[in-house]
């Protein structure tokens, strides 16, 4: 089988995409390993999405798919795809089970993974203290004292959430500010549980079969004549990685060009991408502005540009 269009992500811009090709009853096929993407895991309270005051990621979500759900020219299919080619007029997206899908048009909305902090330990600990999801893991460290690495937005709403289960958080943030949202900052202090810590160099994370201390450089008693600052340890039994998050991009290479940060290189209006035929939405695309709202918004301008697309490759075709 054929599709008329592919979507790779089922996150917002992914959904989005879904609905509105649906609408168009374009022959669609969503590829992605689960819903919801960093919206479900990673906002814990959605307070800017327009007719929602307040609502957790996790039910934004529910109600995207319960739309999706009703488009009956939709398929979903729950796996993971690895690469994409173009053979003539005709994509391939192979997935990792070397599964092989063929559409005439695809929209990528992979969105970001987590950046990794890169330090000595971190990959031994991963699941055994180490997480990068507060809404998946938070609850495992009930009454515990943890760390939060990153000192934004993300990293301070994060370390908010663990207010309902630790008693004790650490936020360690590696420049002289705290770059969050004023009332985020508001909230923390209040909280009477998060202790932030600036200037703050992660070197290792310690253990034996789970987290129990974390290593940090201070930045502020740097030696000027060693280069170095004092090293600190905090006794901790879990960590929160919360510095930013690189595009999911890699399975289109070749295909597309990349900024310097990997983001897929798109123009404005479709989100088109330099080879016919292909689009990227979402936080993986060049756009300058990464909301739940504007990945809502590129999936519903992708998915009607890849209808424009199909449209005349079918009458030149003719």
């Amino acid at each position: 089988m054929i599709y008329d269009l592919i979507i790779i992500g089922g996150g917002p811009a992914g959904i989005t995409a879904g609905i509105y090709a649906g609408r168009q009853k374009m022959k669609t096929l969503l590829i992605t390993k689960e819903f919801g993407g960093q919206t479900a895991k990673k906002a814990t309270e959605v307070c800017n999405y327009p007719g929602f005051e307040r609502i957790s990621g996790m039910e934004l979500i529910d109600k995207f798919v319960e739309h999706l759900e009703k488009q009956e020219s939709v398929e979903v299919k729950f796996s993971e795809a690895e690469k994409i080619e173009k053979n003539n007029d005709i994509f391939t997206i192979i997935t990792t089970d070397n599964e092989k899908l063929e559409s005439k048009s695809v929209i990528i909305a992979t969105g970001v993974d987590p950046r990794p902090l890169e330090a000595v330990g971190e990959k031994e600990f991963i699941g055994k203290g180490i997480s990068y999801c507060v809404t998946c893991d938070g609850p495992i460290f009930r009454n515990k004292t943890i760390a939060v690495i990153g000192g934004g937005n993300a990293g301070m709403e994060a370390a908010l959430f663990m207010t309902n289960y630790a008693t004790k958080i650490y936020v360690l943030e590696f420049g002289p500010d705290i770059k969050a949202d004023e009332i985020n900052q508001k909230d923390a202090k209040e909280s009477g549980k998060i202790e932030i810590i600036t200037n703050a160099v992660v070197k290792e994370i310690k253990g034996e079969n789970f987290v129990n201390s974390l290593v940090y450089e201070d930045n502020v008693s740097k030696d000027p004549s060693t280069g170095s600052g004092q090293v600190k340890t905090l006794q901790v039994e879990g960590v929160f990685i919360e510095i930013g998050h690189q595009p999911a991009t890699a399975l289109a290479k070749g295909l597309v060009d990349f900024t310097k940060r990997d983001e897929i290189v798109v123009e404005n209006e479709t989100f088109a991408t330099k080879t016919p035929g292909l689009f990227a939405a979402g936080d993986n695309n060049s756009g300058p502005y990464k909301q739940i709202v504007t990945a809502a918004g590129e999936g519903c301008k992708t998915a009607l540009a890849a209808y424009d697309y199909l449209r005349k490759l079918n009458s030149n075709s003719k």
